[in-house]
């Protein structure tokens, strides 16, 4: 009897969750995705504390700190555009790289972190990078939105991964010039609006983005040193010059036409 009462309180307890499924799917969008990122802080924070090696230090407040002010102006972007009913698991997989991202950042400013636990978060952080992207397709929740959060935790996440190399020594203060490029690009639309234009999509962006988190990641690798580490830099870096040469190109003719 009490085998049968174990049972049906099993079965009572899984019945649970298609309906706490069913409700997270009537949320609106912006209730899905707040409530899902609020899930992320305790994350951060204790993801943040193993890897330092100390509990909640400022290193990780910080990390913290970052996190619920970038959920909180993806929020306002995704009340302002979204067009689905459901945020999907393409963009629930960009916050949680998102979540990556605010680990490595306390990892940065606390200098801590074991170097291949490191370097194992930010491996996870590039291996996501384009699975969001293939959900979204999958699930037919391409957005506006979703390429622009994914685009802005690529950038965030390139100069994180640039720092980070320039502070295990492995490589020159140039490499932080390889974590810039999208920042520069957003300053100097203040001076030159036309650069403000919209881009056709190009597959080769997004294989330069990859191109240079990867050599970002690789040369954070404990085992990679000068003048391998020097080399993997240096290609990157043309190879997003080119990349940025034939958007300036693209948006200059656009201005002009």
């Amino acid at each position: 009897m009490a085998f049968q009462n174990k049972l049906s309180g099993a079965a009572h307890a899984d019945s649970r969750w298609p309906g706490l499924a069913a409700s997270i799917r009537n949320l609106s969008p912006t209730a899905q995705f707040l409530a899902l990122g609020i899930v992320g802080f305790p994350c951060v924070m204790a993801v943040g504390s193993v890897l330092v090696g100390d509990i909640l230090p400022a290193g990780v407040l910080v990390g913290a700190g970052f996190y619920g002010l970038a959920l909180a102006v993806a929020v306002l972007a995704l009340r302002a555009s979204y067009p689905h009913p459901g945020i999907g698991l393409c963009n629930t997989v960009t916050l949680f790289r998102l979540m990556l991202v605010s680990v490595l950042l306390a990892a940065l400013i606390t200098s801590g972190g074991h170097p291949w636990a490191v370097f194992a978060l930010a491996s996870l952080a590039l291996l996501l990078d384009g699975v969001d992207g293939w959900l979204a397709r999958r699930e037919g929740y391409v957005s506006v939105f979703g390429a622009r959060f994914d685009m802005e935790v690529d950038s965030v996440l390139a100069l994180l991964l640039a720092l980070l190399a320039y502070q295990s020594g492995s490589v020159g203060a140039y490499v932080i010039l390889l974590g810039l490029p999208r920042y520069v690009f957003l300053a100097a639309q203040g001076a030159l609006p036309w650069l403000g234009g919209d881009l056709p999509p190009r597959f080769s962006r997004k294989v330069v983005c990859v191109l240079q988190i990867g050599a970002l990641l690789l040369v954070l690798m404990p085992v990679i040193d000068r003048p391998v580490s020097d080399l993997m830099v240096w290609g990157a870096a043309a190879a997003v010059a080119w990349s940025f040469w034939r958007d300036l190109r693209w948006l200059w003719r656009a201005r002009r036409s």
